[in-house]
């Protein structure tokens, strides 16, 4: 109902169409939010689901769908530990419709994996700012906070495209010079767009290469 809906739809309405109790429906909404599935809810108002969290139904053949299996092999080189657990999940459900799919297989050698990908991931998503201890090829910490916009996946690191607060400018980082790395309560919503489109912009003509070692 949350997927289908293009407004706010309130508790008692889908206890009604579920036949279930309201209390039932905000327990399993709080649970559900608790799991990150991005549903948004207000007293009074009701809830809604941001676009994006999934996707329908695709019809592949059989080369488009090689062609996604060992894509999805490929994400065990990123370092990037819910992404392969999702990767796995995704094999699982398209060996189901095309067991040719088995048949390749990618090697996982690449970036060690980083926990703070994932964290990372979820602040872009949220448009929530992220406060971190980063080093810097010369050895120099800084404090920094910072806006995420993107994250690109090389074979040997994973880079955050940002809007760095302390620069006033667009800054990449690499995870794995983070020392430390949190979420805060503040948010640049409505925001993220934009800049990643500005950047974008700015880096349409230009090769984008890793930070050195």
């Amino acid at each position: 109902m949350l997927r289908h809906t293009k407004k706010p739809i309130r508790a008692i309405q889908i206890a009604e169409t579920l036949e279930v109790s309201s209390r039932t429906i905000y327990r399993d909404i709080a649970a559900l939010q608790a799991r990150q599935v991005p549903i948004l809810g207000e007293a009074g108002i009701g809830y809604v689901m941001r676009a994006g969290y999934d996707l329908p139904p695709l019809n592949l053949d059989a080369d488009e769908a090689e062609a996604v299996a060992l894509g999805l092999e490929m994400i065990a080189r990123l370092g990037d530990v819910d992404l392969l657990k999702a990767a796995r999940r995704a094999s699982r459900k398209l060996s189901a419709i095309a067991p040719g799919t088995r048949q390749l297989i990618a090697s996982s050698w690449g970036a060690p994996y980083d926990t703070a990908a994932p964290l990372v991931r979820r602040a872009i998503a949220a448009e929530q700012m992220l406060e971190m201890v980063y080093q810097d090829a010369a050895i120099q910490q800084t404090t920094r906070i910072i806006w995420p916009l993107a994250l690109i996946y090389y074979s040997d690191n994973t880079v955050i495209v940002s809007w760095c607060t302390l620069r006033n400018a667009f800054r990449h980082f690499r995870l794995d010079r983070m020392e430390t790395c949190t979420l805060q309560d503040a948010r640049f919503t409505g925001k993220g767009a934009a800049l990643l489109a500005e950047w974008e912009a700015r880096h349409k003509s230009e090769s984008i290469t890793a930070p050195p070692p």
